[in-house]
């Protein structure tokens, strides 16, 4: 890529980000804008905003960037969760490891480069080269210098990486400490429940449960298919249930009393016969639950420890039935996938793999189409009615803004894609949805971003030049070919980093819904759904842009101050965004730190493999092979990480869970967090298609034909365990 089209590139980012972030300024101060950029507060407690005057909306203003610097991480922890709390500290890494890159590299690194002299001749596409490792001569011993970085950024990534993993891993024990009630501490998930002739599932897991853990087991509650039918059942039970309640109907309507007509109130009877036909047919619907039941229940425990021994151990000398573990929060069961049987999940997930193969595959195409946009000398040669293309004055468009945003409509596609199969897989949690489509997007944009473009930018040009015969050939390959990629990794950078900061601000989606809503349909209340943090979209994001400055930190350092433009901004417009934007209904607890950390050491290794094949290229021996010893140590360092931290993030802490029960049964209030218990999985909403059909042990007992409202025997309040 030449420098004119970098520059082009450069300018169209910069003119479009400060266009955006003015133009949302003024937008936010709008009362009619309030449900787009005020979305968090206005879900909590609907705050009084401030008048501004008329002209003072119309001017563009800063005051979203103080707010967002002057928000303390409590703040950040009370709108955000902790997973919110946790993506703004992998902001927080990026901005220092970058940083430590951004001093080294540039005032010792790039003057090496640019004054290295080993390019001679330089030609219109490779002129960014003098400014890469490729312009350092043979045996130079400048060398040192990209060693001397090399180490220094791997060993200060080294230090940022454990403290953030240390600190995440104590914030995970403090959530449990902090919110000590919830639902899914007692609480276990049971699928794959055996069918027993004669029998319905929830008889057997009663029976199941009773027999096994009869003095911890509590209650349990089945698990319903749902479909139209049935949900239209469901509400025609709740409207008769709410008349019937009302004051009745014949209260205020005199009896007819002529003699032609019987002296009986018709309404009345027709009342009458409405309830008893209702009766006939609630016994028959509730007789034909049982052929509606899954071989999923949620199981209730007396105690955080027993629900934590039922889900860490197996239930049957068959693996694949009685599969438990730990529920996940009701506002986070995604309930569509519960009724998948359990023994099928394994084809799911093969055929969701060999999709997501079929989607690289076809990701190909576009991505090869990019690289040919950004070399126009080669396009000509091959088509020829296109020459004359690079004579226009819109070639530098073409070669430096237009394949970046090809590129990043197609990448638009990936995320929604992945959470589509993330869902086929069969999560039975929102936030597990979102963090395997987060995983799965990671790998796809570590292979068709990075590696593909890296190996396909310049490949077909210099297959000519170069004849592959060997490892020697394959490393000289290698050490001509990456550093010439930073072009166009940078203005990928301006065009998906920068324009998407500036788009995730403006919400434009959101916006036009919600004008058109106001103005259009007339409605006051405008557009009124509430989003929740998109983490499958941002952090592979992240993540990327992360392994693309571990890559060209010592090849091409100019990468580095475009990457931290990127974060510094990344960093106020996120804040903003969770404190204002976005609703946190559910959270992995912290669950996307092991897979940045994993993500971050990937890059190391990149990073050094790459260093230790171009050293030897550049017949640096003594650098090649400790380079070597460096991706030895990172791969030591990683598993220490895991061993150490990494169990904390999959378990709970026995000791813990044992402190907050023995203080829950000493100060009185275990009953009422078991009754309450009992209810938390039927209040998430008519969505969730699930039935209050909860079945409890023989201590406890239904009163008033209510499942919500539970109490103890009397004979049996001494001898609860605990």
């Amino acid at each position: 890529m030449i420098l004119p089209a970098l520059l082009t590139s450069a300018g169209f980012n910069i003119v479009i980000c400060v266009g955006f972030f003015s133009l949302y300024s003024i937008l936010r101060k709008q009362p009619y804008n309030l449900k787009v950029y005020f979305g968090q507060r206005l879900a909590q407690l609907q705050p009084a905003q401030k008048n501004h005057y008329f002209f003072d909306r119309l001017i563009p203003s800063a005051g979203w960037l103080v707010k967002a610097w002057e928000a303390s991480d409590d703040d950040i922890y009370a709108c955000g969760g902790i997973d919110g709390l946790v993506f703004i500290r992998l902001i927080v890494f990026c901005i220092r490891i970058f940083s430590v890159a951004a001093v080294l590299c540039i005032f010792i690194v790039l003057p090496v480069n640019l004054f290295g002299q080993a390019i001679d001749q330089t030609s219109p596409e490779t002129q960014m080269d003098i400014f890469t490792i490729r312009n350092v001569p043979e045996g130079s011993t400048g060398l040192w210098a990209h060693f001397f970085s090399l180490y220094v950024i791997s060993v200060s990534a080294y230090v940022l990486l454990y403290i953030e993993f240390k600190n995440v891993a104590r914030m995970r024990l403090e959530q449990a400490i902090r919110f000590p009630r919830k639902p899914s501490h007692y609480t276990v998930l049971v699928r794959g429940i055996p069918w027993s002739p004669g029998e319905s599932y929830s008889e057997v897991v009663s029976k199941h449960f009773t027999s096994w853990y009869n003095v911890s087991y509590l209650a349990h509650q089945m698990v319903y298919q749902s479909g139209a039918i049935q949900k239209l059942m469901t509400e025609t039970e709740k409207i008769y249930n709410v008349l019937k309640e009302s004051t009745p109907i014949n209260q205020y309507v005199q009896p007819i009393t002529l003699e032609a007509l019987p002296p009986t109130n018709p309404l009345k009877i027709v009342a009458a016969e409405t309830e008893t036909a209702f009766k006939k047919h609630k016994h028959k619907h509730k007789s034909d639950m049982k052929g509606q039941e899954c071989a999923a229940a949620f199981v209730f425990f007396r105690t955080r420890y027993a629900a934590m021994v039922a889900s860490h151990t197996i239930q049957s000398k068959d693996p694949m039935l009685w599969v438990s573990d730990f529920a996940p929060e009701p506002h986070d069961v995604y309930w569509a996938n519960l009724c998948i049987p359990y023994r099928y999940l394994w084809i799911r997930k093969t055929l969701v793999f060999i999709g997501t193969i079929l989607f690289s595959v076809w990701f190909l195409l576009p991505t090869t189409l990019v690289q040919g946009l950004c070399n126009i000398a080669l396009l000509e040669s091959t088509f020829p009615f296109l020459r004359g293309v690079s004579e226009r004055k819109y070639a530098n468009i073409i070669s430096g803004y237009l394949p970046s945003l090809v590129l990043t409509f197609f990448v638009l596609l990936v995320p929604p894609v992945m959470l589509m199969f993330a869902t086929l897989e069969g999560a039975v949690s929102r936030s597990g949805r979102k963090k395997s489509a987060c995983c799965k997007a990671i790998i796809f944009f570590f292979w068709n971003i990075f590696l593909y473009n890296l190996f396909t930018g310049t490949w077909w040009d210099r297959m000519r030049l170069l004849t592959v015969s060997g490892i020697k050939d394959i490393a000289i390959l290698l050490g001509n070919l990456v550093p010439g990629q930073a072009p166009f990794f940078m203005t990928y950078i301006m065009t998906t980093g920068w324009a998407s900061l500036a788009y995730e601000l403006m919400q434009p989606f959101v916006l036009i819904v919600n004008w058109f809503c106001q103005f259009v349909l007339m409605r006051k209340e405008g557009y009124g759904d509430l989003y929740t943090f998109p983490y499958h979209t941002e952090v592979p994001r992240t993540l990327l842009f992360t392994l693309l400055g571990f890559t060209f930190a010592i090849l091409a350092p100019l990468i580095l101050p475009f990457l931290l433009v990127y974060y510094f901004f990344a960093y106020f417009v996120y804040r903003n965004q969770i404190l204002n934007v976005y609703i946190t209904r559910y959270n992995t607890n912290g669950n996307y730190w092991p897979i940045a950390h994993n993500a971050a050491v990937f890059s190391l290794v990149v990073m050094q493999t790459l260093a230790s094949i171009i050293f030897g290229m550049k017949n640096f021996g003594t650098a090649s092979g400790f380079a070597l010893i460096l991706i030895i140590f990172t791969l030591l360092f990683n598993l220490y990480c895991r061993h150490k931290f990494l169990p904390l993030f999959t378990n709970k802490a026995v000791q813990d869970l044992i402190e907050m029960d023995r203080h829950d049964e000493h100060s009185g209030k275990l009953e009422e967090i078991l009754s309450r218990l009992l209810s938390s999985y039927n209040n998430v909403g008519v969505f969730s298609g699930n039935h209050p059909t909860d079945l409890l042990s023989p201590e406890y007992e239904i009163h008033n034909d209510d499942p919500m409202v539970v109490t103890k025997r009397k004979e049996d309040e001494t001898s609860h365990d605990s």
